[in-house]
């Protein structure tokens, strides 16, 4: 099922900003709020990022905001400065290809793990608030769910807002699921061990996807791997207080990212753009879902973990403190990033071994 297109004037943008008219209310007192304290290997992340002198995204346009310095580019400066080279974890091989979708073709890229399957695979979704970053931002934590989990990683490269705004996103990511449930034997996958992964927007989509073959009545995902992820527009929660003017992801920039996707005020009560939104989140697969203590989406990561636990669903939840948002592809230069790709393996494993 395809989203209505939306067809709207340029002034239509101005209900962005309404969509986040709450969080105005309590902006005067968290602008002078101190988020908690890095670790130290985290800070040395933070310093590294830093050094890089990039200009505040929520000044910038998308096109500029997409050439600003990342956290990954902060991991390559601080093992340059310590005098090491970033390697990635190795896969067996990468396929890239492209599939039809509701708004043009969308890209695949598949990560392959060594043996010979059929494999497990993950359908994972990048983050950057719908506007910014893709998969090669997020490459390291791709090669890490490859073999922390043993499978196949199927990384989406949905189009960005603004230029393709909601509900342009949830449909692309939907698509790609349902082509990898149909396709999965084509890329030695095995169709009955599908499930969604992503961070940050990319969790918001993996858990959108689950809502949308729910409600569609299609094969579901096995399991969802929700990772720092978006799930409602409530900036008024203690996370938001306490990170307020938080690195790398805070309040304005929040405020910015969804300015860029919605296209009007009714959007935020949709539950494919707001998955915390949905009346009932009754029969989504097991899922385990992470957050960090300096993020500004801590909270409402931590509300929808409770709420699928209250409505039946399996959760395994891990709450990482010292850490930021971001920090999950770290595990080159932050412990507890490999502890947390050591955690979401072996629940993918279970839920995989389970089917087996």
């Amino acid at each position: 099922m395809k989203f209505k297109k939306f067809v709207l004037p340029l002034a239509i943008v101005s209900f962005g900003l309404s969509f986040l008219a709450h969080a105005e209310s309590t902006h005067k007192k968290f602008k002078a709020a101190k988020p908690p304290e890095a670790n130290p290997e985290m800070q040395a992340v933070l310093d590294a990022l830093a050094s890089l002198n990039g200009k505040p995204i929520p000044n910038l346009s998308p096109s500029e905001a997409r050439l600003q310095p990342t956290p990954t580019d902060a991991v390559v400066t601080l093992l340059q400065n310590q005098g090491e080279l970033l390697n990635p974890q190795a896969v067996a091989s990468i396929l890239h290809l492209k599939i039809p979708g509701p708004i043009g073709e969308i890209p695949l890229n598949i990560y392959m793990p060594n043996g010979h399957g059929p494999f497990p695979v993950i359908v994972y979704f990048h983050g950057g608030g719908f506007v910014i970053a893709d998969t090669k931002v997020y490459e390291s934590s791709i090669r890490a769910l490859v073999n922390a989990a043993d499978a196949i990683v199927v990384s989406v490269d949905y189009h960005r807002a603004p230029e393709y705004k909601f509900p342009n996103q949830p449909n692309e990511a939907y698509a790609a699921y349902k082509w990898v449930v149909k396709n999965a034997t084509q890329i030695n996958g095995d169709p009955k061990r599908i499930a969604v992964a992503g961070e940050s927007a990319g969790g918001n989509l993996a858990a959108v996807v689950s809502l949308m073959a729910r409600d569609h009545k299609e094969t579901m995902p096995v399991h969802q791997l929700l990772i720092y992820p978006v799930v409602d527009n409530k900036m008024g929660n203690s996370s938001y207080a306490l990170n307020a003017n938080a690195k790398p992801l805070d309040l304005e920039m929040m405020k910015w990212f969804f300015k860029h996707y919605v296209h009007q005020q009714s959007d935020a009560n949709n539950p494919y753009a707001l998955p915390n939104k949905a009346k009932s989140l009754k029969g989504l697969p097991p899922t385990t879902l992470i957050t960090a203590e300096i993020d500004p989406l801590m909270s409402e990561g931590k509300d929808f973990a409770d709420r699928l636990k209250n409505d039946g669903v399996p959760v395994a939840y891990q709450h990482y403190e010292g850490v930021t948002h971001e920090f999950f592809g770290m595990a080159a230069v932050l412990d507890e990033a490999k502890a947390a790709q050591a955690f979401v393996g072996e629940e993918l494993k279970k839920a995989f071994t389970a089917l087996t």
